[in-house]
């Protein structure tokens, strides 16, 4: 599910975040912490440049300290392009949840649904303020990548669990996640670049046309 250094279309932020109401006190405040570092790290360096912004002054901006920024973020990279640890293990969680019996896609396309109804339409202009920062810096490309890996890894393993498989013998959950994520990725990107409908909306869409074997739009048959 990684997409490489150089291309143009950068991996994006997975489809993130549970409703504040659905967490515990500790969890909620957590959770808005780790937000506020990446928001606060994103803005700095779209003003001033990666080069010119110190993990103290993200910190400083998130009103908390220089430490309690290295509990959430290994390094500044990783605010503005690292996947919370959070969003994969609610994710893998909720796909856990769904019926026994309901096919793969099905209970990943549900779980993604779901979660990208959560995101509000003003979400885009931080995302694609970070999509720009990740295109100007190669090595950020690169970290974005491993991060996602991580988590389409993740993913894999929960689809071969409900299937009964082991991902690393049958390539069937890789392939079926790699398939889904494609999407995400792909149509998450557009998304930022030119809001409109719902993403969740335009990912129901995609992952309809997934379900039928991926048939060429009418369009495409006429030509």
């Amino acid at each position: 599910m990684t997409t490489q250094a150089g291309t143009d279309r950068p991996p994006v932020e997975p489809l993130a975040g549970a409703r504040p109401a659905e967490l515990g006190l500790r969890e909620r405040k957590k959770l808005r912490t780790r937000r506020a570092l990446r928001m606060a790290a994103i803005r700095l360096v779209a003003e001033r440049g990666l080069d010119g912004v110190s993990v103290d002054e993200i910190a400083a901006a998130a009103e908390v300290s220089t430490r309690t920024f290295f509990n959430y973020f290994p390094t500044k990279d990783d605010a503005i392009v690292g996947i919370d640890p959070e969003d994969i293990r609610e994710i893998t969680e909720a796909l856990a949840a769904r019926p026994a019996g309901e096919e793969p896609l099905t209970a990943v396309r549900a779980v993604m649904l779901q979660r990208a109804a959560l995101i509000a339409p003003d979400q885009a202009d931080l995302w694609r303020t970070r999509l720009a920062i990740i295109r100007r810096h190669p090595h950020l490309m690169t970290a974005s990548a491993a991060s996602w890996s991580s988590y389409e890894n993740a993913l894999a393993e929960a689809v071969g669990s409900r299937c009964g498989l082991d991902p690393a013998r049958d390539p069937y959950p890789a392939v079926l996640v790699a398939a889904v994520l494609a999407i995400v990725r792909i149509l998450s990107v557009r998304w930022q670049e030119s809001p409109g409908a719902p993403l969740a909306d335009l990912l129901g869409q995609a992952f309809d046309s997934l379900a039928r074997g991926l048939p060429p739009p009418p369009r495409a048959v006429s030509a």
